[in-house]
């Protein structure tokens, strides 16, 4: 079994090089493809107390995506640069953790495809079923032939397996964590999505969800994002987020604070610039022009310091009195369940 290189992978080991002892870098799992091996790394840095607040990024997830793990490689680019001389993000890091896992599909990244190796798709690969999510878009266990095959429901893939792992081993044991998944390839807006994907039931922390959506909205007037659960654009099977958190919330609730995010990035917007994009592999998914892609790179940076700053003064969004709460709740269910 032979290691293999390719330019995303590359990257992130010179990352990782370039962090020394200042990160914790673990191999969570090694993927076996051909006669190849391709391993997902996980990062993490600052606080290794189990009482700090966590943001957690993912990417690749579905390998033609790699936009996000692209954006998120970036992102570790300049945080690498950061600790040389920022003494307030270091200050930072004292009393909270970032966990990276910016390749979770290596052998789809590699290969181009949306699925990993053995056909699947990931994010519709846990045991979570849609409530009328009856579409093959939605998931299905017909062939790895067909795009959105959820794989044997008897076991989860070794990559959706690792990507829980690290949130369960990482986030769980927080008091207060945020996860942010990246993706692209749906409309021309960029989405930050929460749960639920499966159905449409207002999840356990609306409530938060909606504070959280107007600090933003007050700190960051001109952003860019619709924020909305899942279920308003479309649902699925299987979502890994909507089994983590329901996992979570049968655990910890009364405890804890978990938020999974997805960020879906807008590209069709690229393809709307740039028509020929149709004619490559990665165009729907991908913004194929240097230009673009360094945009994309910088353009979610905002966004990132917000969610993480959010994280180190929560008491405006996750300390509701519970009159606030109430009337959060009905808010959000005017909002996006009516």
């Amino acid at each position: 079994m032979t290691a293999i290189k390719f330019p995303e992978l590359e990257q992130l080991e010179r990352i990782i090089e370039q962090l020394g002892d200042r990160a914790q870098t673990e191999v969570i799992e090694k993927i076996q493809y051909q006669d190849h091996e391709f391993p997902i790394h996980c990062i993490t840095l600052g606080s290794t107390q189990p009482d700090v607040p966590v943001l957690a990024f993912f990417g690749g997830v579905h390998g033609l995506e790699k936009i996000g793990s692209e954006v998120i490689l970036s992102y570790m680019e300049t945080i690498s640069q950061l600790l040389d001389w920022d003494q307030e993000f270091l200050a930072r890091l004292e009393k909270s953790r970032l966990v990276f896992v910016p390749l979770v599909n290596p052998v789809g990244v590699y290969l181009g495809t949306r699925c990993n190796g053995n056909g699947v798709d990931l994010m519709r690969n846990s045991p979570v079923e849609g409530i009328g999510a009856t579409r093959i878009f939605s998931g299905h266990r017909l062939t790895p032939r067909l795009p959105w095959y959820r794989g044997d429901e008897s076991k989860m893939e070794k990559e959706a397996q690792a990507l829980c792992r690290v949130v369960q081993q990482h986030m769980f044991n927080s008091p207060l964590s945020i996860a942010l998944d990246l993706h692209s390839g749906f409309g021309i807006q960029d989405r930050l999505w929460f749960p639920y994907a499966s159905r449409k039931t207002p999840f356990a922390f609306i409530a938060e969800t909606l504070a959280l959506k107007e600090l933003f909205d007050r700190c960051y007037q001109h952003h860019i994002y619709r924020i909305e659960p899942t279920c308003q654009e479309y649902m699925i099977n299987g979502d890994l987020w909507d089994y983590l958190f329901d996992d979570f919330v049968q655990r910890f609730e009364a405890e804890r604070l978990f938020l999974p995010l997805t960020l879906e990035m807008g590209s069709w917007l690229w393809l709307r610039k740039s028509p020929m994009h149709l004619f490559s592999r990665h165009g729907l998914f991908h913004p194929l022009l240097p230009h673009r892609q360094q945009r994309i790179f910088r353009r979610h940076f905002m966004l990132f310091d917000f969610l993480y700053r959010s994280l180190l003064y929560p008491e405006q969004w996750t300390q509701l009195k519970p009159r606030q709460k109430a009337a959060y709740e009905k808010k959000a269910s005017g909002l996006w369940y009516e």
